[in-house]
């Protein structure tokens, strides 16, 4: 078992850290809310700290779930950033959606100063955290990763390496391009649907078992058709992800014309109020305008 510091205690990474002290880690905790902190540590049996820093000091893995670039930053630069806590020979294990660019700039400050990095973001929800069943998707130094892995186990389904730093964060903007055409698919299937007079779950019930399944379709269409989005991903957590994929691919030179399109589509559904809403909510933009008029 290690001595591990995990930043950032929400949705997913307070599940996330109540695994690796389930499995006997001794784990402290940081969270900017320092209520938010000292509940957990109340919760599971673990310590926890006032500042990134301190929570790192004398540990020999950093896990880090935050918000994004900027917040990633700030957790680990600076005189109370994590890195200034992180003894040679340490593991810095990012789980934050966030550019490639700023996992490489980070990577290339942890190498100089003898700490090992890893980007390693999250595929699963926050379902998928409080389960202990993500799907991980690193980039890093080969040796790197293979000492954080086991660790990453604690909450993992698959976790595997994708290449140097900056790949992890790759992979999950192809996840992020993915999810979007299919829940854009998922929304105007089932309100075809209901134009149509047809009985959604009983459609679904046939196509899912043929080639139109997917994991969207099994777990958001009943709460589509009900029109039900409090739970799961948010819209506004969506829109931030694909900002950074459609970003990447103009650096890249790559084209993503769909992507863009449904980045649009949840700008429509925030100024309908849904910034919280689960982003299959893009059935409510759906039903709202038939997809005709942005809001």
């Amino acid at each position: 078992m290690a001595k591990i510091a995990f930043l950032g205690l929400g949705v997913m990474g307070g599940p996330m850290a109540g695994h690796l002290a389930r499995v006997g880690h001794d784990v402290t905790v940081y969270n900017r809310t320092t209520t938010k902190a000292k509940a957990w540590g109340a919760a599971h049996g673990g310590d926890w700290a006032k500042t990134p820093r301190a929570a790192a000091q004398g540990a020999e893995f950093v896990m880090a779930c935050v918000g994004n670039d900027d917040d990633l930053r700030n957790v680990c630069l600076g005189e109370d950033g994590a890195f200034a806590g992180m003894g040679t020979g340490t593991v810095f294990v990012d789980h934050t959606t966030v550019s490639a660019q700023v996992a490489r700039e980070l990577h290339g400050i942890a190498d100089a100063q003898g700490v090992g990095f890893v980007d390693a973001p999250v595929s699963g929800g926050q379902a998928g955290a409080e389960n202990g069943v993500l799907s991980i998707m690193c980039g890093g130094d080969a040796a790197t990763f293979e000492r954080a892995e086991p660790v990453m186990g604690a909450y993992a389904r698959v976790c595997r390496r994708m290449g140097d730093s900056g790949a992890g964060q790759i992979a999950k903007m192809m996840n992020q391009i993915c999810i979007a055409g299919l829940v854009q698919g998922l929304a105007e299937a089932l309100h075809f649907g209901e134009k149509s007079g047809m009985d959604g779950r009983a459609v679904v019930e046939v196509i899912s078992q043929g080639a139109a399944g997917s994991w969207q379709m099994a777990n958001r269409h009943a709460t589509m058709l009900d029109g039900e989005f409090n739970h799961g991903f948010a819209v506004d957590w969506m829109r931030k992800d694909l900002a950074i994929c459609l970003a990447a691919a103009e650096d890249v030179g790559a084209s993503l014309p769909v992507t863009a399109l449904i980045d649009q589509f949840y700008k429509d559904v925030q100024r309908m109020g849904g910034g919280r809403w689960d982003t299959s909510s893009l059935i409510e933009r759906l039903r709202a305008f038939g997809g005709n008029d942005a809001v």
